[in-house]
């Protein structure tokens, strides 16, 4: 028997309200919170009193739905847009995360946005996160209708309002009034103003299509010159315009590029950024994923750093879209130490300056102090390619007495690739555990071979030490350096014999005439 027509009308009418109901219960149990943060905020007005920094958070927080076993799926599916952090309490990310999410829902509440935010605590509730999809901490999730698409913003408060408004509603902010202006300026710091005659045409849509692109700046739009000047003061009189403000001294910026999606989305890339920009863990990835190849990092505690801004600023300046300025606090250890170990630097408490080419995968180091003639000195190089790429090294060891010859950065030319003697080298790390066994089968081999006048045993700790010509990977390495042929080592197998080491040895040796001792 097949449906009637009224049959399949009541069914269709029947999930509606079912979905009206579950999202009406969701809206009513925010609406409770709000009602109270409300009542709490009326009361203390009239005591004259202000919420303090940790009412204002607890508020923020109450806003967000805590998912568990029971309410997941009704929220996720009962509503049109679920933005889901995925959490566990005991994740420092997820936590520097919680109270910029928590922000972020207040302010998309106050601007009237139909997201729900909610969090859940993937690592007490496993069955939920299963459902959702969340493999990691943190992890955010839009849902719409249901579905979820991953998250690809940044994870400021501000990062997450303009992701998600551009994802849940208009992907451009439209300025009719000059109170609309004023009011704009109060809530974005950094944004990208296009000012058209007509909403309309090639040039418009080019500009709408950038924005839905972008997920990290917010687009305005205006079509009176008027207007436009409230935001962007030096607006050009043209018929068209672009351009990014920013709460710097480096204020505005203008496009005058052709008004196509990928050129745009170029122009925004290269200049959203501050001219000095502080890592932080929020940021990393938006910062390490620039186009700007060339990147110049201030290591510096915070005194030292206020000292050196305006200075690093005025530089940035000159450079503007052709090197990033990057600061990072150096008693910062999850961000700074693993850049300053790069440079053999990871104990230094003194200003270093360090530069990468992240297109050749070479770094460079400021070996003078940080002044601005001399950062400026530092900048040009790089950007000429004439700077001299920075190999780290320790210090020049004292070899008078060793048999087996510490080799060091600095001195692997003159020791290895300059000598006229043969050379067995070994290149080993701290943290290597085969190394020991090796280092030991190289300590008896040069005792074997102490009266050879033409043959050096050396070794080199590559965690601390670097040359353009030691490209080494694996540890313990054997290296066996001909005197008459330095450009092509000879690798030895470090899983031989002594015997069996001794015999390669002597293969290469000029004088092939040593006998090996029964020892060995």
């Amino acid at each position: 028997m097949k449906p009637t027509l009224r049959f399949i009308v009541f069914l269709l009418t029947l999930l509606l309200v079912l979905r009206f109901n579950v999202a009406t219960e969701v809206k009513d149990e925010l609406e409770e919170l709000l009602a109270v943060d409300e009542e709490v905020e009326r009361e203390a007005e009239k005591g004259g009193e202000k919420l303090s920094e940790a009412e204002v958070l607890s508020k923020a927080q109450r806003i967000v739905i805590e998912l568990k076993n029971e309410n997941t799926e009704r929220v996720v599916n009962g509503n049109e847009f679920v933005l889901v952090l995925g959490y566990a309490p005991w994740c420092p990310r997820s936590a520097e995360l919680m109270p910029h999410f928590a922000e972020a829902a207040t302010s998309l509440k106050e601007l009237g946005s139909p997201l729900i935010m909610a969090k859940l605590d993937a690592d007490r509730y496993p069955k939920p996160a299963s459902f959702l999809g969340v493999k990691g901490f943190p992890t955010l999730l839009l849902f719409v209708n249901g579905t979820s698409q991953p998250y690809s913003g940044g994870f400021t408060a501000d990062d997450i309002v303009i992701w998600a408004q551009k994802k849940t509603s208009t992907p451009v902010i439209r300025i009719s009034s000059v109170a609309e202006a004023e009011k704009f300026l109060t809530k974005y710091q950094t944004f990208l103003i296009g000012r058209f005659e007509n909403f309309e045409g090639p040039d418009y849509e080019e500009f709408v299509s950038a924005a839905k692109s972008d997920n990290e700046i917010q687009f305005v739009e205006t079509s009176q010159v008027e207007l436009a000047q409230v935001l962007y003061p030096d607006i050009k009189p043209t018929d068209r315009f672009l351009g990014i403000v920013k709460s710097e001294p480096e204020r505005y910026s203008a496009y005058d590029g052709a008004f196509i999606l990928n050129k745009i989305l170029e122009f925004v890339d290269y200049n959203k950024f501050p001219l000095v920009t502080k890592l932080t863990e929020m940021n990393s990835v938006r910062v390490y994923s620039s186009p700007i190849k060339l990147q110049v990092l201030v290591f510096a505690n915070i005194d030292d750093f206020k000292n050196l801004l305006d200075t690093l600023q005025d530089v940035a300046k000159t450079f503007k879209s052709k090197i990033m300025f990057i600061y990072v606090d150096i008693n910062d250890e999850n961000l700074a130490k693993p850049f300053l170990t790069l440079f053999g630097l990871e104990e230094s408490k003194n200003t270093v300056v360090g530069a990468f080419d992240n297109s050749m995968s070479s770094k460079y180091l400021l070996e003078s102090k940080p002044t601005q003639i001399n950062i400026e000195e530092f900048c040009n190089n790089l950007m000429q390619g004439s700077l001299s790429p920075y190999f780290k090294s320790q210090p020049i060891p004292d070899n008078t007495e060793a048999s087996v010859r510490a080799i060091v950065g600095k001195t692997f030319d003159d020791e290895i690739l300059s000598s006229k003697k043969d050379v067995l080298l070994e290149v080993f790390t701290p943290w290597c555990m085969n190394c020991e066994a090796t280092s030991k089968q190289v300590e008896k081999l040069a005792k074997h071979y102490k009266g050879s006048s033409n043959l050096i045993f050396a070794r080199t700790d590559a965690s601390a030490n670097e040359h353009p010509k030691l490209q080494v990977n694996d540890y313990p390495t054997l290296l066996f350096y001909r005197a008459d042929d330095k450009a092509n080592p000879i690798k030895l197998s470090t899983k031989s014999s002594l015997k069996e080491l001794a015999a390669s040895i002597n293969k290469y040796l000029k004088v092939k005439n040593q006998v090996l001792k029964d020892e060995l």
